[in-house]
């Protein structure tokens, strides 16, 4: 499942990243999202979510929520 589907305050495992373009998976890197790195859904609106990682929050839009795979 993507992290479009969690649900807000359960906490998740990041799975894999599914995306092609190597800038946004560095991106994500930097932000300490990557395989292995639990992560929860904060707050879920329309079109973004904030997500906790690494005692950090973001806020991320649903196109990015959508290649990141977790469990």
């Amino acid at each position: 499942m993507n992290l479009t589907q969690a649900m807000e305050g359960k906490e998740y495992i990041i799975k894999a990243i599914e995306t092609d373009d190597e800038e946004l998976n560095s991106f994500l890197f930097s932000l300490g999202c990557y395989s292995g790195e639990p992560i929860t859904v904060v707050k879920s609106k329309k079109k973004n979510l904030v997500v906790s990682i690494k005692d950090a929050r973001y806020n991320i839009d649903n196109l990015l929520a959508e290649v990141i795979e977790v469990y």
